[in-house]
C-alpha cells in the first residue's frame, strides 16, 4: 500500500494532516467567545450601570480564551512551513 510513497512525502502528508487537526482547536474559542459576548450583552441589558465592569471582565475572559486558538495556529504554521519532522529522517 505504501510502496510508491517516499519517506519525505509520507512525513509531509502527516504534517499536513496534523496541521489540519490543530486548526480544529480554533473552533472552541470562537464558540466560547460568542457565548461570552451574548451573556455580556444580556448582563448589560439587565444592569446598564455595571457596563464597564461587565465589559472589562468579558474582554479579559475572551483574551484568555483566544490564546488556545493562537497556539493551534502557531502549531499548524510550524508543521506546514518549518517542517521540524523532516530532520528526523
Amino acid at each position: 500500500m505504501l510502496q510508491g510513497i517516499s519517506n519525505e512525502a509520507f512525513v509531509l502528508g502527516c504534517s499536513a494532516i496534523g496541521a489540519g487537526l490543530a486548526m480544529i482547536a480554533g473552533l472552541g474559542p470562537g464558540i466560547g467567545q460568542g457565548i461570552a459576548a451574548g451573556k455580556g450583552t444580556e448582563a448589560v441589558g439587565r444592569q446598564p450601570e455595571a457596563q464597564g465592569d461587565i465589559t472589562r471582565t468579558m474582554l479579559l475572559g475572551q483574551a484568555v480564551a483566544e490564546t488556545t486558538g493562537i497556539y493551534s495556529l502557531l502549531v499548524a504554521i510550524i508543521l506546514l512551513f518549518v517542517q521540524p519532522l523532516l530532520s528526523a529522517l
